[in-house]
């Protein structure tokens, strides 16, 4: 039953690292998550190779600890397709938030409902692997139906919390 937990944790700790990148017209240094940089040949976080400020609402600065590999970030950025130009300005690179329009909020929206799906099929695997588990054990009868309803319980308890989180994510990302 614990290790049953765990994994709804995990799936829940992967939904809200997930949602993190769709972004709401505000700067986040976590918009960069997963984006590298070729340094010395290696490719690199770009978290690992500069320092990245939030100064405004809709603004990152990007300031590498190397100068040299202000190009390769540039690169990594525009290559990224996060559909924002970076402005390279010889010391540090800066990424200004377009506002969003209404038809771009709307398809974050889908793409933030999607992503919660994915989490809530996941806890159905979770709970069908569980399930499955159980019953190989031969338990008695009212003692593995016990352990079934409690697995269901969690899980409806697990899917309101996706819920809950996909209606904070859609209220963040609707707010003009």
């Amino acid at each position: 039953m614990d290790d049953v937990e765990l994994k709804f944790e995990k799936t829940i700790e992967n939904l809200e690292s997930r949602l993190l990148n769709i972004r709401a017209g505000r700067a986040n240094p976590a918009m960069l998550n997963g984006i590298q940089a070729s340094y010395y040949g290696v490719p690199t976080p770009i978290q690992s190779l500069a320092n990245i400020t939030v100064p405004e609402a809709r603004s990152l600065m990007i300031k590498p600890f190397d100068k040299s590999a202000l190009k390769e970030i540039e690169r990594a950025i525009n290559e990224a397709n996060l559909g924002i130009t970076p402005i390279n300005n010889g010391e540090m690179i800066i990424l200004t938030i377009p506002e969003l329009t209404e038809e771009k909020r709307r398809e974050y929206v889908k793409m933030a409902k999607s992503v919660c799906e994915e989490a809530k099929v996941a806890l159905r695997n979770i709970r069908q692997d569980a399930n499955n588990e159980i019953k190989k054990q031969e338990l008695p009868e009212d003692e593995e139906k016990m352990y079934l309803d409690d697995i269901q319980e969690q899980v409806n308890a697990y899917n309101k919390k996706i819920d809950e989180i996909f209606k904070e994510k859609e209220t963040e990302l609707m707010r003009v």
